[in-house]
This record gives structure tokens, sequence and C-alpha cells, in this order.
């Protein structure tokens, strides 16, 4: 569930907006909460995630990989 905020500058960069709910969602977790680790420990030793985050996770890494991709000249970015 993406979270725009009228009072927030949107940002430039491509992949912003997952990035952002990737973070927030990481940040919300049990895993940072509780365990006091920091989210990119949660996310590559495998710790007990939401399902909800590896999503965003999941599609943070298509909307990066569809950079490198020359076929998105035609089918345009991933994610949003």
């Amino acid at each position: 569930m993406p979270k725009y905020f009228e009072d927030k500058e949107e940002s430039k960069r491509p992949c912003a907006g997952v990035r952002e709910d990737l973070k927030a969602c990481l940040l919300a977790s049990d895993c940072v909460r509780i365990d006091k680790k920091t989210p990119k420990e949660c996310l590559q030793k495998g710790e007990i995630v939401d399902n909800h985050c590896r999503a965003l996770q999941v599609s943070f890494f298509e909307c990066k990989r569809s950079l490198l991709d020359t076929r998105t000249r035609f089918r345009g970015r991933k994610g949003y």
C-alpha cells in the first residue's frame, strides 16, 4: 500500500516510490524495532519480515533491473 505525502517533494530518482515504501515497511517491521537490527541485516540474513516487505523488495529489484534492460525503451519501467 503506497504512501504519498502532499507536502513532501517528489524525488526524480527512478523507482523512488517503491524505495520509500520498502524503507517505511522495513522500519516498521519487528526485526528492526524489537531485535534492533538494521534493515539491511534483516533483508540479507533471511530474518522473518512481513510478506508485504518481501513483495516490495522483489518489486524494487524488478524496477532496478528494468533500468538495465534495453527492452524497457518499448515497454516502460516496471514499478511505480
